[in-house]
């Protein structure tokens, strides 16, 4: 497949930070046994793969924006029109445990609009990208959403509220909701595998409430060039703002948005 000059500057910022978490990811167990534990040895494996983003992205259009997960650091670009949004390790408790579902995130926003998106599992060395109108790709195989169009058969990704975060009893009324209509419910630990997901057809559609934007940038354009569809919960088109996602085909989209937001069942 062919790249732009940006996409290859995304990819490898992506792989170069993707190799040091894979180092620090090595030496998690080993941390594991200690006192002190892995924790702020993770924190530091995300701090400096953050770095090492936002060097090659700025090194290569210092003039755009970027704004990344770590610190919620932003810098205001002097360009205007363009802004980096990143999440240097989305998974950081997968990593942290030493299971190997953590991702790089990087997305090129354009006046609003996403228009670059790259994910990346360092751990299995999947690496997906998109670029608008250019479609979606797993190491340079094109994507494709799945086909299914009943949730009977559908096999859906979700996030759940951590502890201390979101609303788990809104949750768990949402999940009982969609495990009564489909054939399985997945969560993986990073939503911006979890989109990959679709894009690649594993899942047949995902939704998550409370995210961050450099949680679902890259991810919402690997879905919707691979045929998908996107919105919030609400059916709208700013998943940024809203901080609520869903996805699927035409047909799992519109069906599990309605699932999920079915009312509450009164006695």
């Amino acid at each position: 497949m062919a790249r732009s000059a940006l996409l290859n500057v995304m990819v490898q910022a992506a792989l170069k930070a993707g190799k040091s978490l894979s180092r620090d990811f090595g030496e998690v167990q080993n941390l594991q046994v200690s006192v002190k534990g892995p924790g702020d040895f993770v924190s530091q494996a995300d701090f400096k793969a953050q770095k090492i983003i936002r060097d090659e992205l700025l090194k290569a259009r210092p003039t755009y924006g970027f704004l990344g997960e770590e610190s919620h650091e932003e810098i205001k670009g002097t360009d205007g029109a363009h802004r980096w949004i990143v999440d240097p390790l989305d998974g950081t408790t997968n990593f942290l445990h030493g299971i190997p579902m953590f991702s790089v995130s990087i997305a090129l926003e354009r006046n609003g609009e996403i228009v670059g998106g790259v994910v990346f599992n360092p751990a299995t060395d999947e690496l997906y990208t998109a670029e608008r109108g250019g479609g979606a790709f797993l190491n340079d195989r094109r994507l494709r959403v799945a086909s299914r169009r009943v949730l009977s058969d559908c096999v859906i990704g979700c996030g759940i509220p951590h502890l201390g975060g979101g609303n788990h009893g809104k949750f768990l009324i949402e999940l009982r909701h969609v495990m009564g209509e489909v054939a399985g419910v997945r969560r993986v630990g990073s939503a911006a595998l979890d989109l990959a997901y679709v894009a690649a057809g594993r899942f047949d559609g995902f939704w998550e409430v409370g995210l961050s934007p450099w949680d679902m940038a890259a991810g919402i354009l690997l879905v919707r060039e691979a045929g998908g569809f996107v919105s919030d919960l609400d059916g709208g088109n700013d998943m940024l703002a809203t901080s609520s996602i869903v996805c699927g085909n035409e047909h799992i989209h519109k069906a599990l948005a309605e699932v999920v937001k079915r009312p509450i069942p009164t006695k």
